[in-house]
């Protein structure tokens, strides 16, 4: 069982049992398969997989585009939390009411499902789960496919219940600089981490202090299943994130929910995601960052 091991197995669904539950009338479906194309005059284009939905997608899945339905379109920053009417409004308009049971997925990189689901927390949704191993492993073990456009489901009404204080901003961030009670955990790449190489937010490196354990690092390379809970536990107390409260960010606040989001799966108690991450702290020369 892929849930075998985590404190919280609700929050994460094997592909046999999303199968056995198609055609559930409360069970809403959300593909968010988004594609960044580097672009050096603006660090990437943000492509949503529409597309890619149209050609192959879960039976009664929704096509969520990240940056234009849940994100602040007034915002500086691309993928900032949109504000709880913004997503109330969007949810309804998926059919996520108040007995939904949601479940979010991605075509391309797993993170794309897990910020879905981190958002739906923030708002004080808990009945979500992202797929173990994304539409890949589905598609690979011959499951059902459908095609062409989403077929719209009946709008609900999505009742924001509360707002937890889930994301941070640079304030929080600075201020736990050289505070040994918080880790600060860089989701990229250890190339981005260490500023030699791979996509640039600014100024290259990190956030002083910080310590790095890559989103990418969270799956099984063949099959795009998250590690087991026994492994990633092992790999966030490698780098101390288990003792602390913990602060995540990559690039844009996507690749960081997936480190956010396990560390949630395994129990940990105190986890938040800098939202405008290095899209904000690299371009900003007052915020101290570190090479090498």
């Amino acid at each position: 069982m892929p849930s075998e091991g985590f404190v919280h197995p609700e929050f994460l669904i094997s592909t046999a049992e999303l199968e056995k539950r198609l055609g559930d009338k409360e069970l809403v479906i959300l593909d968010s398969t988004t594609h960044l194309i580097p672009d050096p005059k603006i660090v990437y284009q943000v492509v949503p997989g529409r597309a890619d939905f149209e050609k192959a997608h879960i039976p009664g899945a929704q096509f969520v585009d990240l940056q234009q339905d849940l994100s602040d379109s007034k915002a500086r920053f691309r993928f900032m939390l949109p504000d709880a009417a913004s997503f109330a409004e969007a949810m309804g308009r998926f059919g996520v009411g108040e007995k939904s049971r949601v479940v979010c997925y991605s075509s391309a990189n797993p993170w794309w499902a897990t910020r879905v689901w981190w958002v739906l927390r923030v708002y004080g949704f808990d009945n979500a789960a992202v797929l173990d191993g994304g539409f890949q492993k589905w598609a690979r073990e011959g499951r059902p496919i459908d095609a062409g456009p989403a077929k719209p489901r009946p709008p609900q009404r999505f009742l924001v219940r509360q707002r937890r204080p889930l994301m941070v901003g640079k304030d929080e961030v600075l201020q736990a600089i050289g505070d040994s009670a918080v880790c600060t955990l860089n989701a990229l790449l250890p190339q981005q981490h260490a500023g030699t190489g791979g996509t640039s937010y600014g100024r290259p490196g990190r956030i002083e202090g910080s310590v790095n354990l890559p989103a990418a690092q969270l799956f099984d390379r063949e099959t795009n299943a998250l590690l087991p809970a026994s492994e990633l536990k092992r790999r966030f107390q490698a780098i101390g994130a288990f003792d602390k409260r913990v602060i995540t960010y990559c690039g844009g606040g996507i690749a960081a929910s997936a480190d956010a989001f396990v560390l949630t799966l395994l129990g940990h108690p105190e986890v938040r995601l800098y939202d405008a991450s290095l899209s904000e702290w690299a371009t900003e020369p007052n915020l101290p960052m570190e090479r090498g």
